[in-house]
């Protein structure tokens, strides 16, 4: 029998949201009477002049895309205000956490994050042999991280702001508050990929790239898969002081984005009125949850995404309701796995919610 790596042993599958197509093979449901509501996608789609472009671009699918990504780097550049250099694009801006993971993390490092956030963090940790370290509390609780990190001195610092699976978030600055504190030997990747919602929700909560320039061993990430509706293209980005952003280079395959991706994201970047025409949607919708969650007696973690968290007392149980939805066509992400009784749903369209409040009820 061949043996794997060791590190393995002691490394979980991580756990998507699951596909329309499954609920339609286990429970007979019709592919249109489906709502997904588990993975954080855009529940407008995809910009149309975006689509326009992947379609045009579709002849182009046996040419590998300009590995350079000139267009989409100049395009971020001028967004952010960051030179191209300090940047690197990533199939997803979990590639991009691959990157770092590689390139300094081994069986003697740790990581260090809070008590429930993005689970690649984890994974990507463990792939290397490093240790994994969190803190007691899912939010970033400042005196804890720097109790932890003191007492461990880890490589790699995660801030997840907004953080997944929970939604809440670090205002500005709080964000710099923690990054000042960490030694210069640190990485400290803060997380930005629903930051267009947080923005949204309130300015003290926008965080910018070039917020975090001036810190040697802070890297930005950042996603086109939320606001900007390409989750399916898989592209995101990082972004950092162009001696960091040289060495995650040496981590990068090439061609790691499509040429369909490459596109969509350059086009992506031209519509921001889709980008606005999101939020607005979100800000609509959310209040509804918001209203729910009081009118039906259980608390609600307040967010800063685009989805919600319930969470139960014992008298409700996350798994039971979460099978219970996805019987009648309705998928929401169950987070009994990190240890929380309670229930991630993406806010989507308002026919979308409308199934979901009404499933809930019944349920």
């Amino acid at each position: 029998m061949v043996k794997f790596n060791k590190v393995l042993q002691n490394i979980k599958t991580y756990e998507a949201g699951k596909p329309i197509e499954l609920v339609v093979r286990e429970f007979g449901i019709a592919p249109e009477d489906v709502v997904k509501l588990a993975s954080n996608e855009n529940p407008i789609g995809t910009s149309p002049a975006v689509a326009e472009v992947i379609r045009a671009h579709a002849t182009k699918a046996h040419l590998y895309p300009d590995d350079s990504m000139f267009e989409l780097k100049a395009a971020l550049s001028q967004r952010f205000g960051v030179k191209e250099e300090s940047i690197i694009i990533g199939a997803g801006s979990d590639q991009v956490l691959e990157f770092i993971s590689r390139a300094v993390l081994n069986e003697e490092s740790s990581v260090l994050m809070s008590g429930v956030t993005f689970a690649m963090y984890e994974i990507y940790a463990k792939q290397m042999g490093a240790k994994v370290l969190r803190t007691a509390s899912y939010q970033h609780d400042y005196e804890e991280f720097i109790e932890a990190y003191e007492m461990r001195k880890p490589k790699i610092v995660y801030i997840c702001t907004p953080n997944n699976p929970t939604g809440d978030a670090l205002t500005k600055d709080e964000v710099i508050k923690m990054v000042k504190a960490m030694h210069k030997d640190t990485i400290v990747v803060v997380d930005c990929a629903y930051m267009e919602y947080a923005a949204a929700k309130d300015e003290q909560y926008r965080v910018t790239p070039q917020d975090l320039m001036e810190y040697e061993n802070v890297i930005y990430l950042g996603t086109f898969s939320k606001a900007y509706g390409l989750g399916g293209m898989r592209v995101g980005y990082g972004i950092a002081q162009k001696w960091l952003i040289d060495q995650l280079y040496k981590m990068r395959p090439p061609f790691n984005i499509s040429t369909l991706s490459l596109a969509a994201a350059i086009e992506a970047c031209k519509d921001e009125q889709f980008v606005t025409d999101s939020l607005a949607l979100h800000q609509e919708q959310i209040g509804r949850y918001e209203a729910f969650a009081k009118e039906q007696g259980f608390a609600y973690i307040e967010s800063y995404t685009n989805f919600i968290t319930y969470c139960f007392e014992e008298d409700r149980n996350s798994t039971q309701i979460a099978n219970g939805l996805l019987e009648r066509g309705v998928i929401v992400r169950d987070l009994a796995s990190y240890g929380m009784n309670a229930l991630r749903i993406t806010v989507g369209t308002a026919t979308q919610n409308d199934t979901f409040f009404r499933h809930f009820k019944a349920l």
